[in-house]
């Protein structure tokens, strides 16, 4: 699913005009796709599969990557690793261009790239903007996480879960090992094969990266939500002064945000599928003495993780590219 959202997310960006390789295991080859209006096939990775290739994307799962990783850096491919496997390499680095505090800069030296966890992303992008008008003492956020951040398995065993209970079956349980359809969950059962520890801790991990100490502590929770797609965010907020709510009105919107203003059109995961930005909105708690201030902030917040991941991954390839030589030495 990843790997479709990026096809898209590629085929409408400065890379649409370079040529594409789609690859996998040996068990997908041969398979009729298309990158933009090319027809094309999947082919099987071999040990030539990476040989002129500049960028390798690879959108799987961690033991794809974790597999193939090293033989595309030895062939001469920047590697973009969108399943988060190689997050805590050495000389891998975590990045989000969008953000405009960004902690490390890639160079030629750079082996690999990580795009930051979806999630990780937008909280960074709010509490960023946020900060730029005042201090933030604390920030406490409970992520919402959509069955398809954990691949098309899991979409499909919710899916197989909401049809049996309608029909009083049994429930599939070989990825949760738990009631996922129409149930909130903080854990899974023992026997799943996804792990939301482990999802939180990356999320902690990747908002550290990015922030390099200048962003709060935050306080997280990752909670598996009876939904396919689109994360969905309650984030609260303590200023270390009160500010103007209409300077945080204006600090929220801009680029990649979108910042909803009527109640009647509350963020959701529906809502953002499909959008290019996170929707969010602001509610404040005023200030006693002057109703035009406000020191504590609640967001709620929605973002289509597919999309936002492959955008973010299209941005550190860009990114990777300005820095490659053009032309020829003489």
């Amino acid at each position: 699913m990843l790997g479709r959202e990026l096809k898209e997310v590629l085929s409408d960006s400065p890379l649409a005009g370079s040529t594409f390789v789609l690859l996998d295991e040996e068990e997908a080859q041969g398979q009729l796709d298309q990158v933009g209006d090319e027809v094309t096939f999947v082919q099987a990775i071999g040990l030539d599969s990476f040989d002129k290739v500049d960028f390798t994307f690879f959108a799987g799962n961690e033991a794809l990557t974790r597999k193939h990783w090293r033989l595309a850096l030895r062939s001469g491919s920047t590697v973009l690793d969108l399943s988060g496997a190689l997050d805590q390499e050495t000389g891998v680095l975590i990045r989000a261009p969008w953000l405009g505090s960004v902690a490390t800069t890639v160079d030629l030296f750079t082996p690999a790239v990580v795009p930051a966890h979806p999630a990780a992303l937008a909280i960074a992008l709010l509490l960023e903007r946020l900060q730029a008008t005042a201090p933030i003492k604390f920030a406490a956020v409970t992520v919402l996480e959509p069955a398809s951040a954990f691949g098309r398995a899991a979409m499909d065993e919710l899916h197989q879960q909401t049809v049996s209970l309608l029909s009083f079956q049994g429930l599939p349980r070989a990825t949760f090992d738990a009631q996922a359809a129409y149930n909130l969950l903080a854990g899974l059962g023992e026997s799943a094969t996804v792990n939301l520890g482990a999802e939180e801790a990356r999320i902690r991990r990747h908002y550290t990266a990015l922030g390099d100490g200048r962003w709060p502590a935050l306080a997280l929770q990752v909670i598996l939500a009876p939904v396919f797609h689109g994360h969905a965010f309650s984030i609260a907020v303590e200023l270390e002064r009160p500010a103007e709510i209409v300077a945080l009105e204006e600090a929220l919107g801009g680029d990649h945000v979108d910042l909803i203003m009527e109640d009647t059109d509350s963020p959701s995961n529906l809502a953002a599928t499909g959008q290019n930005d996170v929707l969010v909105r602001l509610r404040t708690e005023k200030d006693g003495r002057n109703p035009n201030l406000a020191s504590r902030i609640w967001l709620w917040a929605a973002s289509d993780n597919l999309k936002l991941h492959a955008q973010n991954a299209v941005e550190c390839a860009l990114d990777l590219r300005r820095l490659r030589p053009a032309g020829t030495v003489q």
